[in-house]
């Protein structure tokens, strides 16, 4: 007999599919393009950087043959800045999510960042979120990516030699998991419909893959009390209201019966 599987993604099944962003590196060696599903990967000449998926990315670095360039975001600088943003600037809210690559006209069409014109250049593909180059060398720099936790901690277990200061930003990244971790535990007291903002609403702007696959449970367990203490509540509601109406009915009972009704 199956098991019920869980709802919603494991942390071993966020990190599998974290292997599929696009990362920068630079070859150290020529390699032809290779055919994979999704299409072709572009041709390897160093040391003219190019973007493979990060498994890939991984396998050519353990042989050697390519460094991965870390994303901007991963820097130490960058994560200061972000560290301050969820510390002091919002404590309450997560930081924001990098930009979209296309902004609205005002006409009802939309057009990237740094181009003038809405078409595409010869050979861009514009892509919409969650595929979207977060992690790539052209990356922006201050906004935390959908996978950037368990895409740091895959760079600094597998390609630590290639990201600058790599104690000071293991460090970084380990305080700003515990703030924000502290914020998602923090957040769930709106679900009982106190504090700040909508009750029964959870914000989860800017919250990652993998914060929301550790978080669930915690999550789900605080909404099913919140739900128990709820229809307990109703329950003892309905009692009294109930109780109430037994006994004023009964008092009009008894007043008929003493006016000789």
């Amino acid at each position: 007999m199956a098991l019920p599987l869980p709802p919603g993604l494991v942390p071993t099944e966020v990190a599998f599919l974290c292997e599929m962003e696009m990362v920068t590196v630079v070859p150290r060696q020529r390699l032809e393009s290779i055919p994979l599903l999704s299409g072709k990967t572009p041709a390897l000449r160093p040391p003219h950087r190019a973007q493979l998926p990060l498994w890939l990315a991984l396998l050519l670095k353990k042989q050697r043959r390519a460094n991965i360039v870390a994303p901007p975001w991963l820097l130490a600088d960058s994560l200061k800045e972000i560290v301050n943003q969820e510390t002091n600037v919002d404590p309450e809210a997560f930081s924001l999510p990098p930009p979209p690559p296309m902004r609205s006209d005002g006409r009802g069409s939309a057009r990237p960042y740094a181009q003038a014109s809405a078409e595409p250049r010869p050979g861009e593909t514009v892509l919409s979120p969650p595929f979207l180059p977060s992690c790539t060398a052209d990356a922006p720099s201050g906004y935390l990516p959908y996978h950037w936790l368990e895409m740091a901690e895959t760079l600094l277990a597998h390609a630590a030699d290639d990201v600058p200061a790599a104690a000071e930003v293991r460090a970084l990244l380990r305080d700003l998991q515990e703030v924000r971790a502290a914020k998602m535990r923090g957040s769930t007291a709106h679900l009982g419909g106190e504090g700040v903002g909508v009750g029964g609403v959870l914000n989860l702007r800017g919250v990652g893959a993998m914060e929301l696959a550790e978080s669930r449970g915690f999550v789900l367990g605080v909404v099913e009390g919140v739900r128990k203490l709820g229809a307990s509540a109703e329950a003892s509601r309905r009692e009294e209201e109930e109780e109430e109406r037994r006994n004023g009915g009964g008092v009009d009972e008894g007043s008929d019966e003493e006016m000789g009704f």
